[in-house]
């Protein structure tokens, strides 16, 4: 606590940053969290808050009144807003609804606005406070009533001045060191059309996918995006930091899914609710582990004529199972990044093929003679060799295959595909080892 109150006792307050007072606020137990809640400055409470990891939001909202949290809503920007009422909604609906109503009519009709998108549409990321003019305005006026809204902070982290024209709609987009510029005495079209510079606006629709819209700040190198309806209107802006959330979000999701486990739940307190995500997922490998070992049964015959199968059986499905690993790790990466078209399919698939070709010959060869060596028995070094050639390529083709199809589906390429192919890698390696030892070794 006394970390705290030296940091902010040595900075001015447009000075602190509400990540360095969250970061400090990590490092304390419950006691002392809630006393040095009390030293952060009320405009800041909101942006600490939502800068907190979700587990420390609980503890945020019970350390402070109605009055505080309406205070603290309505110093963040519209977007934020929304961010922290949906949090508040799902700790306490009672409080949630009570501090709405303490919000000024102009947070409440912004938030209501906002609130009306889907958590994948681009407009429930945007901003709304913007920074506008009309295309006949004289470019002083426009400089001297930027000059005066940031004086009075109702704007923040401006770079573009968006060009409208009488029915609000989009027109172009101007960079403020493009206007810096400008002839003063002329308006701002007579600016523009007297300009080299093309000022053509770069804009997505508020119902776009927010990973469409991702896409264009990484294919156009934005800082910020003007966010328009179906009828060319501003809506909003997206800035880039929002966009970043976006990106940290979907790799973590991605992350976890790969892993088996449910992003939402691993965020909450509940350890019932994360066992029970988990548990699911390993219900499911409990079951595709005893398919496999089901496969391992039916040549119990085999493994008890000849030990050595044993030892070398885990090699084969280990060899399989990171190969493909590796390949549904790209191809899922791949298709969040987009890199991959729809008719990129086969080309996927024959490229993974190639590769797990290669290295199954390579690995085929080294463990064919490895296994020969160690047990001085020729042909089972051309058992193991085979069916490391087998798997590696199964590997290959469903680790590939199998995010492709569940994306064609418009299922998250992610979610399932581990199981499916640890389960095919496993059953593929078990059989192909077992059933060519069983051909060719008895």
């Amino acid at each position: 606590m006394d970390q705290l109150q030296d940091y902010i006792d040595s900075h001015e307050e447009n000075e602190l940053y509400p990540s360095e007072i969250a970061n400090i606020l990590r490092q304390l137990n419950d006691s002392e969290f809630s006393e040095a809640l009390k030293l952060v400055p009320k405009g800041l409470l909101g942006d600490v808050a939502l800068a907190l990891p979700d587990r420390y939001f609980d503890d945020v909202i019970e350390n402070l009144s109605v009055d505080e949290i309406s205070h603290a809503v309505s110093e963040l920007e519209s977007d934020d807003q929304v961010e922290f009422m949906q949090g508040l909604e799902e700790i306490d609906e009672e409080k949630a609804s009570e501090v709405f109503e303490a919000l000024h009519e102009d947070d409440k009709q912004e938030i209501t606005q906002l609130q009306k998108y889907s958590d994948d549409e681009a407009g429930a990321y945007m901003q709304l406070e913007i920074f506008t003019a009309h295309k006949d305005e004289i470019v002083q006026d426009v400089i001297k009533r930027f000059a005066r809204l940031r004086k009075e902070n109702e704007l923040e982290n401006v770079q573009n001045l968006f060009i409208v024209n009488k029915d609000h709609k989009l027109r172009f987009v101007v960079g403020l060191d493009d206007l810096l510029i400008f002839d003063f005495a002329k308006t701002v079209i007579e600016n523009i059309e007297q300009s080299s510079e093309k000022f053509d606006p770069i804009s997505a629709e508020d119902r776009d996918d927010i990973k469409d819209v991702v896409r264009m700040f990484e294919e156009y190198d934005l800082s910020v995006l003007a966010i328009i309806n179906a009828y060319g209107v501003l809506q909003g802006r997206i800035t880039s930091d929002d966009v970043y959330d976006v990106i940290q979000d979907d790799a973590t999701e991605q992350m976890y899914n790969l892993a088996g486990v449910n992003d939402e739940a691993e965020d909450d307190d509940e350890i019932l609710n994360a066992g029970k995500k988990r548990a699911t997922w390993l219900g499911i490998n409990l079951f595709t582990a005893i398919v496999a070992s089901l496969v391992i049964g039916i040549f119990a015959d085999t493994l008890a004529s000849v030990v050595a199968l044993a030892i070398l059986m885990p090699i084969v499905a280990s060899m399989g199972g990171n190969a493909g690993t590796q390949t549904l790790t790209v191809v899922v990466r791949q298709l969040a990044l987009g890199d991959i078209s729809q008719g990129d399919a086969m080309r996927i698939i024959k490229k993974e093929l190639t590769i797990a070709l290669g290295n199954g010959l390579i690995f085929a060869i080294i463990m064919g003679i490895i296994a020969f060596i160690w047990f001085d028995m020729k042909l089972l070094g051309v058992v193991i060799a085979l069916s490391m050639i087998i798997n590696l390529l199964m590997a290959g083709l469903f680790g590939a295959a199998v995010p492709l199809f569940l994306k064609r589906l418009d299922i998250d390429p992610a979610i399932g595909s581990t199981v499916i192919l640890t389960t095919v890698t496993d059953v593929v390696g078990f059989f192909s080892f077992l059933g060519l030892a069983t051909w060719i070794l008895i």
